[in-house]
């Protein structure tokens, strides 16, 4: 019989990983709850979080990061929202390790299951980063489930100089993995960062690098043509100095591509992990958004 397949290199890497994603649950300010649900692709762990009558709303982590790290730049939505946030399938985390490709209507079929599980037709949606693209691979396969959509420093429109990620990130990274050097752990983190990153998010990363087979693909670069039906309104906010999917390159793509896009804003100053200050922006901007009911 095959062994079952792992994005992890050991056993005790992923119980690394997973020390640290408790780590950050622990560190939320929200009651939450945990459920698992059953997809086509596997088993899915879902934190939920907010009143239970609320309006539901699903919130997509970003790539090889734990759910809960991504989570907690969200807690004020759970004033006003019941927040279903999966752990994304294939990713760190306590849903099954298959992985799914981001190159096809996979994660749209993911959602769906996972809308369908969880009784909700259509639903707002939030995603920063990858999440972002699941949610645009959502509105191809799928797009009557999405009722309004957040993008937040999104893959899935423009990329950024791979020129520029492998010198700035790419070399640092294997050289940290070779070596296990904190400086340049340091030195390959912070080109995502806005600001000083804190010393557990830096030690996930470090977990993240030495333990997991990380996913490389993004998600791809969707067209016009797929979202000819896509309808929703959508809110972007994308970052100025993002290393991966810089506001000069997404926000022109993605006034091409979306077909109802309300308004694309450039986040000043901002990298891919946005400062504290940034986030209570990103929130309100957010809130704003998903109560506006024009």
């Amino acid at each position: 019989m095959a062994a079952e397949a792992t994005i992890y290199r050991s056993a005790a890497g992923e119980a690394e990983v997973l020390a640290l994603y408790d780590w950050f649950l622990s560190r939320l300010d929200i009651p939450y709850e945990s459920r698992t649900l059953e997809t086509r692709f596997g088993t899915t762990h879902l934190l939920v979080a907010g009143s239970e009558g609320a309006q539901p709303l699903m919130v997509f982590h970003g790539g090889n990061v734990v759910n809960p790290l991504t989570l907690k730049w969200f807690e004020p939505l759970a004033r006003e929202f019941r927040i279903y946030a999966p752990d994304t399938i294939g990713h760190p985390g306590r849903s099954a390790q298959r992985r799914v490709s981001p190159r096809d209507s996979s994660y749209g079929e993911w959602v769906v299951d996972l809308l369908d599980g969880l009784g909700l037709e259509r639903v707002p949606s939030v995603g920063p980063s990858y999440g972002a693209g699941i949610i645009l691979r959502t509105a191809a396969y799928a797009p009557e489930r999405v009722s309004r959509a957040v993008l937040l420093i999104p893959s899935g429109i423009a990329n950024g100089s791979l020129w520029g990620m492998v010198s700035e990130m790419l070399v640092p990274m294997l050289l940290y993995r070779l070596t296990g050097r904190g400086s340049l752990l340091v030195r390959a983190v912070r080109p995502m960062f806005t600001e000083e990153p804190e010393d557990d998010v830096v030690e996930l990363c470090g977990a993240v690098f030495r333990n997991v087979k990380l996913e490389r693909q993004m998600p791809k670069d969707t067209s016009r043509e797929e979202l000819e039906e896509f309808l929703a309104p959508t809110l972007l906010l994308a970052a100025e100095n993002d290393i991966f999917f810089p506001a000069r390159r997404v926000i022109p793509q993605a006034r091409e591509v979306i077909p109802n896009l309300v308004a694309a804003e450039t986040l000043p100053g901002s990298g891919h992990f946005p400062s504290r200050e940034g986030l209570k922006f990103i929130n309100r901007c957010i809130l704003e958004f998903l109560q506006d009911r024009r």
